[in-house]
């Protein structure tokens, strides 16, 4: 099992744990396990190499193409742009695999290095973990005319702005929306596909420095946004992460428009076209009841994952569904790309309110928000929430409490010692109090001093 790799690829400290040095291993690695081992047509394998607007992202797309070019592998420096770009561009291309460097939301400090395979799709655990196994073999180093060419990928941003244009069911003519790009991947492409899609753009935060990233803008830090939607009269906000996978959202008063919510507006509108696959929407435990309450009386089913992005991902993909995502805002359709955009969220999100010609509130009270609480209990035995008999008996009054008008999940970190406790109730206090209940539970049950007695 792959122990550098995350549940998003390397991710970490630039010159901590993420170094020049690494970098260049695992592109030759990757050279080998996705260029060399699966290209069977006998040309050159051909790579697509992208980054956010870290300081940090100069240096490691410097190693990680050393890495790939010097193991024989063609590279198309694609540049700055968002990490669904890149995955679109390596099934544009034909490209053997792609590699994007970003550290998405996190701090500009960070950064991270994730791979496609052909196709644009996300690596299945077992070929991480073959390439980090492939890490401790020495690279392939050609020579003359068998080493890899590196080339500007100059129409990439181009290519990409014409394929999201080309999905739209509207154009946005007569919408006014601001565009917070989190000083992040999408400052320049998102900005021009919306107005080339009609609308009145205004933009924040789409001045990248390097170090500036996700700092205090973009779907992290909604308060930019908010004001200047409201100050700008405009119809909608989109906001954006650092690499623009994700997208939420802010109404003409301000009110903020979660992934849910995202997902609920668009489900249906996909429905009422016929084009939503099996009327089912894809959705993580942590999606609000909310949003199953509205889509059941919609008449779609929600088949629920685990959380995770990439769990959404293969529910979608074992069950030919079009349509999935997180309550982070993290929406995949299936049919126009291989992960979460968040550029084409918020142009279809602004397609139905030009199309349909109501407001973004007024579309988002298709579901109603369920209270919801969560806490992290920090310090317990995240190993027996499934083993305490009180604990499960404290669950059961709860639900019994709640009926059909809330629920519980109680779910551990896959890393630290933390027990998150979820509650959704018809009222906050109801929620808050159920939750803080089982807090205490939870805290006195799995003490991990009780497991070292």
């Amino acid at each position: 099992m792959s122990t550098l790799f995350g549940t998003d690829g390397v991710r970490g400290l630039a010159n901590g744990l993420l170094t020049a040095e690494l970098a260049m291993q695992l592109a030759q690695a990757a050279a080998v396990v996705l260029g060399h081992d699966r290209n069977t047509n006998g040309t050159r394998p051909r790579a697509v190499v992208a980054r956010d607007p870290r300081a940090s992202g100069e240096f490691i797309a410097a190693a990680v193409e050393a890495g790939l070019s010097s193991s024989g592998i063609d590279v198309y420096d694609a540049g700055v742009l968002p990490t669904p770009a890149a995955a679109y561009l390596v099934a544009d291309l034909d490209a053997d695999f792609g590699v994007m460097i970003s550290a998405s939301h996190n701090p500009a400090p960070d950064n991270g290095i994730k791979f496609f395979a052909r196709g644009g799709q996300k690596l299945p655990d077992d070929v991480e973990d073959a390439i980090e196994e492939q890490m401790g073999n020495e690279p392939q180093r050609p020579v003359g005319a068998d080493v890899g060419r590196i080339q500007r990928f100059s129409d990439a941003e181009d290519r990409y702005i014409v394929h999201l244009l080309g999905t739209l069911p509207h154009r946005l003519d007569g919408i006014r929306v601001v565009l917070d790009c989190a000083h992040g991947a999408a400052s320049g492409c998102s900005p021009e596909v919306f107005k080339d899609a009609g609308a009145d753009v205004i933009v924040i935060g789409a001045e990248p420095d390097g170090h500036n990233i996700n700092d205090g803008v973009g779907s992290t830090h909604l308060g930019p946004l908010k004001a200047a939607v409201v100050k700008h009269g405009a119809d909608l906000g989109i906001a954006h992460d650092g690499d623009a996978d994700r997208c939420l959202a802010v109404d003409h008063e301000g009110n903020e428009v979660d992934g849910d919510q995202i997902m609920a507006i668009l489900a249906v509108a996909l429905k009422a076209s016929g084009k939503l696959t099996d009327d089912v929407l894809v959705a993580t435990v942590m999606s609000n009841l909310g949003l199953k309450i509205a889509l059941r009386n919609a008449g779609i089913s929600i088949r629920e994952t685990a959380v995770g992005d990439r769990y959404v991902l293969e529910a979608m993909r074992d069950g030919g569904f079009n349509l999935g995502g997180e309550q982070s805002g993290h929406v995949i359709f299936a049919d126009y790309a291989t992960t979460g955009d968040g550029v084409l969220t918020g142009l279809q999100l602004a397609a139905q309110v030009a199309l349909t010609g109501r407001s973004l509130k007024q579309l988002a009270t298709v579901m109603t928000k369920l209270p919801q609480v969560l806490i992290n209990v920090k310090g317990v035995d995240r190993t027996r929430v499934h083993d305490s008999e009180a604990l499960a008996a404290a669950v059961t009054v709860a639900e019994a409490q709640l009926g059909d008008t809330g629920r519980v999940l109680l779910r551990p970190s896959g890393t630290e010692p933390v027990v998150r406790v979820m509650v959704e109730a018809g009222d906050e206090a109801t929620a808050e109090s159920i939750a803080e209940h089982l807090a205490q539970v939870v805290r006195s049950e799995l003490a991990l001093e009780l497991v070292t007695e």
